[in-house]
């Protein structure tokens, strides 16, 4: 799994309050999302492999399960599973939280903030815009939207991102070196989760949310469990302790990611926060995983190899 935030709320919320009591001791192994990928791949063919459960992006959870590396999910394994919202049910992982993209800003340092992602160009922004490199592939789609293109539209993505480079875009290695940059000021603006933005302001940062005119791209963060698990029964442990309803909530209360499960009750004015107006709802878009897929490993080469250097 990610670590950070991430895995001490992991900690707080569901290890030692859920876990613990039955008996099953976590271990988390903390790294990025490539490094998981390469585990998982190379283990396949391994009789036990080293993860009994693991964390990936939507993207990257679509492309591992294509390679027919996960237990299919079901609430004979974990009962949980049946309050999950229909319209996050995969037969290959557990939707453990999600959000949207949106530009987010610092408000003290800007007052008349970017509308869309393809406004990033504007030379008034020169060198005040900073990225998260692991959100690469969240960043090539929001460039292609940005053209005028669908999210998976690379070439498109290609144009936008090299306009980009030459606005001295800076990138930043982790969210935590990005909320230190919007916080000194030496970024105004960024791309990333509504989620991410609100525990930041929770955390006295000055920022505001734009939902792009091009769209919000959703962006869920899910769990899956290895064929090959050595320890299958806690891991399904594991997969309803995801989904217990004050799991959920603790998540949305301290980080702002939104509840993947129907029986999750928020406080009225956090639910209006987090939620997009029936306005911009229209324009929450639906991700072609297998396009996506496709320019992943084309995209991550020009992201390293063009747009950073």
């Amino acid at each position: 799994m990610w670590g950070g935030d991430y895995g001490d709320l992991m900690r707080k919320l569901i290890d030692q309050p859920l876990l613990a009591p039955q008996g099953v001791e976590v271990l988390q192994v903390i790294g990025d999302e490539d490094s998981r990928k390469t585990k998982l791949l190379a283990e396949k063919q391994s009789r036990r492999a080293s993860m009994d459960v693991v964390f990936l992006g939507d993207d990257n959870m679509y492309l591992l399960a294509q390679q027919g590396v996960f237990e299919e999910m079901s609430p004979d394994k974990a009962s949980r599973l049946s309050a999950v919202k229909p319209a996050l049910r995969k037969p290959y992982s557990a939707p453990h939280i999600y959000s949207y993209r949106v530009i987010l800003y610092n408000s003290e340092l800007v007052t008349a903030p970017p509308r869309s992602y393809a406004e990033l160009s504007d030379p008034k922004w020169r060198g005040r815009i900073g990225l998260a490199d692991d959100d690469y592939l969240e960043n090539v789609e929001a460039a292609a939207l940005a053209a005028g293109g669908k999210a998976s539209d690379l070439e498109l993505a290609k144009q936008t991102l090299m306009e980009w480079r030459n606005q001295e875009m800076k990138i930043y290695p982790s969210n935590e070196a990005l909320a230190a940059a919007l916080k000194s000021g030496e970024i105004w603006i960024t791309i990333l989760s509504l989620a991410r933005g609100m525990m930041w302001q929770k955390a006295s940062m000055p920022l505001k949310a734009i939902v792009p005119a091009e769209g919000a791209i959703p962006i869920t963060f899910e769990a899956a469990v290895p064929k090959n698990a050595r320890n299958k029964k806690a891991a399904w442990l594991y997969i309803n302790a995801l989904l217990e309803v004050s799991a959920q909530a603790g998540f949305t209360d301290t980080m702002g990611y939104l509840p993947t499960v129907t029986d999750a009750r928020l406080p009225a004015g956090l639910e209006a926060q987090l939620k997009l107006s029936s306005g911009a709802n229209m324009k929450l878009l639906t991700k072609d995983y297998s396009s996506l897929v496709r320019i992943q490993d084309e995209a991550l080469d020009f992201w390293n190899k063009q747009f950073k250097r």
